[in-house]
């Protein structure tokens, strides 16, 4: 019948819930079930509220006939049905609290009149609050979280370093943030578990591990589940040097202080030219190369620096830097 083109969007709101609710019941039973939600529109307070406790309790058994009668054209109860589905939200069995948000979701998508937008706004609350929940729990961690410009897109961005203080667990509160578009992984160890963090992480726009153990078989896995994303896995020593000329001649734009690059004299717009003999074409091509190199290891830079001669021609600087580690 959900697969059925002429169901309506009711029919098929409760053949979904149906197929996440399944055949379970609970103690009291169906028939509790439909005497809880008949009393939601009880002229008794106590009654209503009473039966409220009791659908929350039920947990799956109860989604079913609580989409039903959400759409039935009674507004208190549709109102008072959505809320009970809410309170679900937060159940400490996450197979409950999965399946409420699956019946939010099917209800805001195919319901009619005012309960689609009942349902979605439900929906928005909660997972505002969720996502500050877990904005909290990684910002106490050690995670660094920025907010990006309008003019670069908007959306969350979170960095792991040195000072994460978490688990690897602890990484699965990302998926609970919205609007994130960017992660970046600097020194810390991951594992597979975290790898499959990061590949489900929808909407995700660049994910940068530098220095984490993860290699080219990670970086596969995250490529094919998030083909849409930039992925950028560095596993050899560090410069610390940023740049925004992803392609074209490699022009350094900031030099970390302290850092490897800092210690050998290159400045925020030298051209680097090549590492080790080797010809450097653009930043990503400079980051696949130090890849070849590790933490510790000395190598022969090459830069030109705009304007160093009389001339004022760019200067060719030749010097050595040992490398980073992240």
């Amino acid at each position: 019948m959900a697969g059925s083109p002429t169901a309506s969007p009711r029919t098929r709101v409760i053949a979904a819930v149906v197929l996440l609710g399944g055949a379970a019941v609970t103690a009291a039973g169906a028939d509790g079930i439909d005497a809880w939600i008949g009393h939601l529109s009880a002229p008794q307070y106590a009654r209503r509220e009473a039966a409220a406790r009791s659908l929350v309790a039920a947990g799956s058994a109860a989604l079913a006939p609580l989409a039903s009668a959400i759409q039935s054209g009674d507004t208190e109860v549709a109102t008072r049905g959505v809320e009970i589905v809410s309170a679900m939200l937060d159940a400490e069995d996450p197979v409950v609290a999965a399946e409420a948000e699956a019946c939010l979701r099917s209800l805001a998508a195919a319901a009619e009149g005012y309960v689609g937008p009942l349902a979605a706004d439900a929906l928005a609350f909660h997972m505002l609050a969720v996502t500050e929940a877990a904005r909290g729990k990684l910002e106490s961690l050690g995670a660094i979280i920025r907010e990006r410009q309008a003019v670069d897109g908007g959306g969350l961005e979170v960095e792991f370093d040195a000072s994460w203080q978490g688990e690897p667990d602890d990484f699965r509160a990302l998926a609970r943030l919205r609007g994130l578009v960017g992660v970046g992984v600097r020194g810390v160890p991951v594992d597979a578990g975290v790898i499959d963090v990061l590949g489900g992480l929808e909407g995700v726009r660049r994910i940068d591990l530098y220095g984490t153990g993860a290699g080219p078989d990670e970086a596969r896995v995250l490529a094919a589940r998030l083909p849409d994303a930039r992925i950028d896995v560095r596993r050899g020593g560090r410069l610390g040097v940023t740049s925004t000329a992803l392609s074209g001649p490699c022009e350094i734009r900031t030099v970390e202080p302290g850092s490897a690059a800092d210690q050998a004299g290159l400045r925020s717009g030298d051209v680097v030219l090549s590492i080790e003999g080797a010809a450097v074409e653009n930043f990503d091509d400079l980051t696949r190369r130090l890849d070849g190199h590790a933490a510790g290891q000395a190598v022969r830079v090459v830069v030109a620096r705009p304007g160093g001669t009389a001339d004022g021609e760019p200067e060719r600087i030749d010097c050595v830097v040992r490398l980073d580690a992240w």
